[in-house]
């Protein structure tokens, strides 16, 4: 059998285990662009829940009650090991953790276009947990069914923890709506700011979004961005509406005929700017960023050093 002719086999059977919804596991063979695609999803996926840390841990030590500090440092905590999580299954895949965190660091990789809005107050930690941890389930509980076996499986812990933070969330701005007139205007302002942007997270229209077609075809995502985003929208705005807060779109509401919410046209041209490097948190978050890495290289050096030294024990050992 030529080399032309194994390719053509093992990309058949690659496409029917995709088409059974069988899991394609790290030894499986598997096309370079699949491997590429999920290598970039997975990446930014991870990087986005470090980065994701920030905004709200710049609260931690300003929380209200020590009961909110708790649960917002427990919160934290929970999001760096959702991305120690998914940079193991990257590297299942043949890609090194390091030169990832190199890559995001260069600018050379992606994180999601959130992380890049401050947190102007208290009450923004809850709306994180209420929108955006919201939107993050709606576009990762599918994920739970992606065709990559790692993948897949990594995600269905990181939902059942996304889950409870967006009920974290949701519960701290009803407490907050039940205060003091000042403390629900805190809340507003905050819905007033992260609406568009926890929009935006689901990424680019449909129609200007080059991976999701080919992504969607393997099984790696089950939805579009648009469909995703419609489905945020109809699960927010009753839960607005229990809440008490306004969403600031004029051009919201129940569309009979689509059985949907009709919802105004996003400002895609803010959306680009903040991916491209140019939102109001970018150089900060990057910066943080870097800065934990070059100060943590001792504590890597050290855990290398420590495992070949508990290496050379076990072959002392076993001669």
């Amino acid at each position: 059998m030529s080399a032309a002719e194994e390719t053509s086999r093992l990309e058949e059977h690659f496409d029917r285990t995709i088409a059974r919804e069988q899991r394609i596991e790290p030894r499986d063979w598997m096309p370079d662009g699949y491997r590429r695609t999920l290598v970039r999803q997975i990446s930014q996926h991870a990087h986005s829940e470090i980065i994701g840390m920030q905004p709200e841990g710049e609260w931690i030590t300003r929380a209200p009650s020590l009961r909110r500090k708790a649960i917002l440092l427990a919160k934290v905590q929970d999001e760096a090991g959702h991305g120690l999580y998914l940079y193991s299954a990257a590297e299942t895949l043949g890609a090194d953790r390091d030169e990832l965190t190199a890559m995001l660091i260069d600018g050379r990789q992606k994180y999601s276009s959130i992380f890049n809005y401050p947190t102007l107050s208290f009450a923004d930690v809850g709306v994180i947990g209420w929108l955006v941890d919201g939107a993050a389930i709606c576009n990762q509980v599918p994920l739970c069914r992606s065709s990559y076996g790692p993948y897949a499986r990594a995600m269905i812990r990181i939902c059942k923890e996304e889950s409870f933070h967006q009920r974290q969330g949701y519960e701290l701005l009803m407490t907050m709506m039940r205060g003091t007139p000042e403390q629900r205007t805190m809340v507003q302002d905050a819905v007033d700011r992260w609406w568009w942007p926890s929009l935006m997270m689901f990424g680019p229209p449909d129609h200007d979004s080059p991976n999701s077609a080919r992504s969607m075809a393997w099984k790696v995502k089950r939805h579009s961005n648009d469909e995703l985003r419609q489905r945020f929208v109809d699960m927010t705005v009753p839960q607005a509406e229990a809440l008490g807060v306004r969403l600031p779109d004029p051009d919201l509401r129940w569309n009979d005929e689509r059985g949907h919410h009709d919802f105004g046209e996003l400002d895609w041209a803010e959306f680009k700017r903040v991916i491209s490097g140019d939102g109001p948190c970018n150089a900060q978050r990057i910066a943080v960023r870097r800065a934990a890495h070059d100060d943590g290289a001792w504590v890597r050096e050290a855990a290398v050093a420590h495992a070949a030294k508990q290496a050379d024990r076990a072959r002392g050992a076993v001669a």
